[in-house]
C-alpha cells in the first residue's frame, strides 16, 4: 500500500522545484521545456527528493523504504503531478468504461461487460478531490481552466484522451464523472467487430466520406457518438488538412501523425477570473474557416455554434463532421432549430430548416441499449440513417437505413445521391 500523505507531500515538494524551475528558465530568456522535457525533469525531481527522504529516515534511525517501496511512491507522485492519482489505477484498466465519482469515498464503475461495482475511495477528503481535479486543470488541455466556487464547473480531457466533467458547490459534495476513451486509434472494421456497424453500413459511411457529404452524428450520452466520429475522420485521406473545433480536446486526431499529419486542433477558452479573454465555439469555427482547412469536425455541437457550422458547410466546406445530442434521427432538426434560436442571429425555425437542408447530408443516429440485465451486454449500434433530401417549410428527409430486427440499421429506402456513392465503391441491389 502506498502512503498517500507522503505522495501528496512529495507531489506539492516536486511542484514547488519543477515551478521554481520554470521561472528561471523565463528569467534567463530560455525556451520552455517541452511537455516530454518538463516529465524528463520531474523524475529527476522525484529520485533527488525520495533520496532526500531516505536520508532523513536513516538520520532519525527509522528504517527508509524500499527499493520496492520508493518504486510505488515515485509512479504515485508522477501519477499525481501528471496523471490522475489514486485514479490512474482505472484509468489503466482496458475493461472500465465509466467512472462517477459522487465524493471522495463513493466511487462506482462501469466496465464494459455492463457491470457496475463501487470501488475504493480515490481521495482522503472531498477538499483533496477537489484539489486533484483543480491540478489536473491546471495542466490538461491548451490553457489551465479554474476549479473554484466562482468557476463550479470543468469539462477537460485527460492525458488518456478520458472525458472528464465536475462540479462543486452546486452539488452537497464535489461529483465527478470520467468517460473513458477506450478505443483512441478506431477505424469502422473496428466497430463492424464489435457490431456496432454492419458491413454494409461501413460501406455505405466510408462511402459518404470518400464523397464528401457533411455527417452529423446523434445519439444519447454516452452512446459512442464520438468513437464514431473518430472513426469516420480515419477513413479522410492523409493529405487533407483537417480543423477541430472542441469544448475540451477529445478527438486526438492530431495524435496519430501517421493518419492525420496536417491537423490544427482549436479548443474554447474560458474567461478568466475578471471575465475577460474568453474565445467561444462559434469564434473558433469562424476562425477554423480562415485556416484554410479541407475539412473542419466540431466535436459536439451544443449551442450557438450551430449557425456558424451550417454555414460553414454550404460555403464549400463539404465533408464535415460533427455529433449532437438527441433521441432519434428525425428529433435532431428540431435540436438544431432549437440552438439556432439561442444564437445571435436569431434565426426562425423555416429559415435554420433551409440552411439544414442545405448544409447536412447524412444523420447517422447511434443507440445505446441497456439489456445487459438479462444475461447480454450493453449494446452500443447504429441504428438509424438519414438522408436530407431538401425543404419546404419543414426539413424534408428519408430513412434509407432504418432498424432492423435486432434494432441494427438495415437499407429501407432509396438512396438519392446513389451515383455518388458508387462513385467511391458504394454499391446496393435494386437501388
Amino acid at each position: 500500500m502506498i502512503d498517500h500523505s507522503l505522495v501528496k507531500r512529495f507531489r506539492q515538494e516536486v511542484g514547488d522545484r519543477l515551478a521554481h524551475q520554470r521561472r528561471l528558465d523565463q528569467a534567463n530568456g530560455l525556451p520552455a521545456m517541452t511537455g516530454e522535457d518538463e516529465r524528463q525533469f520531474a523524475r529527476a525531481l522525484i529520485s533527488q527528493v525520495l533520496e532526500e527522504h531516505a536520508r532523513g529516515e536513516i538520520g532519525l534511525g527509522r528504517t527508509p523504504p524500499t527499493v520496492e517501496e520508493e518504486e510505488a511512491l515515485a509512479a504515485g507522485i508522477h501519477a499525481a503531478l501528471f496523471g490522475v492519482g489514486r485514479l490512474q489505477p482505472l484509468l489503466d484498466d482496458t475493461q472500465v468504461e465509466n467512472i462517477d465519482i459522487n465524493g471522495c469515498d463513493r466511487v462506482f464503475v462501469s466496465y464494459a461487460d455492463g457491470q457496475e461495482l463501487m470501488h475504493d475511495p480515490v481521495a482522503d477528503s472531498d477538499d483533496e478531490l477537489t484539489e486533484l481535479i483543480q491540478i489536473l486543470a491546471a495542466y490538461s488541455g491548451l490553457s489551465s481552466r479554474p476549479f473554484d466556487t466562482a468557476n463550479p464547473q470543468l469539462d477537460l480531457r485527460l492525458p488518456d484522451g478520458s472525458r472528464l466533467s465536475a462540479v462543486m458547490d452546486v452539488t452537497v459534495r464535489p461529483a465527478v464523472s470520467i468517460r473513458r476513451a477506450r478505443l483512441g486509434k478506431v477505424f469502422l472494421s473496428d466497430l463492424t467487430g464489435n457490431g456496432t456497424i454492419s458491413p454494409d453500413v461501413a460501406r455505405f459511411l466510408t462511402a459518404a466520406v470518400a464523397a464528401r457529404k457533411n455527417i452529423m452524428i446523434a445519439g444519447s450520452t454516452n452512446a459512442g457518438k464520438t468513437t464514431l466520429l473518430r472513426a469516420l475522420a480515419n477513413e479522410i485521406p492523409p493529405s487533407e488538412r483537417l480543423i477541430t473545433v472542441e469544448r475540451a480536446l477529445e478527438l486526438g486526431l492530431d495524435q496519430f501523425p501517421e493518419l492525420h499529419p496536417n491537423v490544427v486542433a482549436f479548443e474554447q477558452r474560458l474567461p478568466n477570473s475578471e471575465g475577460q479573454g474568453e474565445i467561444s465555439m462559434a469564434e473558433l469555427v469562424r476562425r477554423s474557416l480562415r485556416m484554410n482547412p479541407s475539412r473542419v469536425i466540431v466535436g459536439e455541437v451544443l449551442g450557438d455554434e450551430i449557425v456558424t457550422m451550417l454555414n460553414a458547410m454550404t460555403q464549400g466546406n463539404d465533408g464535415s463532421l460533427s455529433t449532437i445530442h438527441a433521441n432519434s434521427s428525425m428529433e435532431v432538426f428540431n435540436r438544431i432549430s432549437t440552438y439556432a434560436l439561442q444564437a445571435g442571429e436569431r434565426l426562425p425555425i423555416d429559415a435554420t430548416h433551409m440552411l439544414i437542408a442545405g448544409a447536412i447530408d447524412f444523420v447517422v443516429f447511434v443507440e445505446k441499449r441497456n439489456d445487459y440485465h438479462v444475461g447480454g451486454t450493453l449494446r452500443r449500434y447504429v441504428s438509424s440513417i438519414r438522408e436530407v433530401n431538401g425543404c419546404d417549410g419543414r426539413v424534408l428527409s428519408s430513412e434509407v437505413f432504418a432498424p432492423g430486427p435486432d434494432g441494427a440499421a438495415v437499407p429501407h429506402a432509396p438512396i438519392s445521391c446513389m451515383e455518388e456513392l458508387a462513385a467511391h465503391g458504394y454499391t446496393l441491389g435494386g437501388w
